[in-house]
């Protein structure tokens, strides 16, 4: 299996990004399971709402992406969590990735 870290630097960025309404949830659809789907179009749904009663554009999002902590609870699955810093606050997103076909995929994400 390939190095998980930078898949998890990306898909933490990109997270942040569909959620922002800078990037169109399908561009994840590659990297993340059916239930992580759903559960992004969720927040995707509620993010947009929240921003037009705001009055607010979607726009990308000034993050830079701080440590990494990862963790192999088993052969083949990796859990991470990567700390996201932004102007006004800082989040941590939790994963967690699974070895299918050799390639890494999202079985859960988090952005707490």
């Amino acid at each position: 299996m390939p190095d998980p870290e930078p898949l998890l630097i990306n898909l933490t960025r990109c997270v942040i990004e569909v959620l922002a309404g800078a990037r169109e949830l399908d561009q994840l659809a590659r990297w993340v399971s059916d239930d992580v789907y759903r559960h992004l179009l969720k927040r995707v749904v509620l993010s947009a709402r929240a921003r037009a009663v705001k009055g607010q554009r979607a726009q990308r999002p000034a993050i830079t992406i701080g440590r990494v902590t990862m963790t192999e609870p088993r052969d083949g699955v990796i859990e991470a969590v990567v700390i996201v810093h932004s102007k006004v606050r800082v989040r941590a997103v939790a994963l967690r990735l699974e070895g299918m076909d050799q390639r890494w995929r999202a079985s859960a994400i988090n952005v707490l």
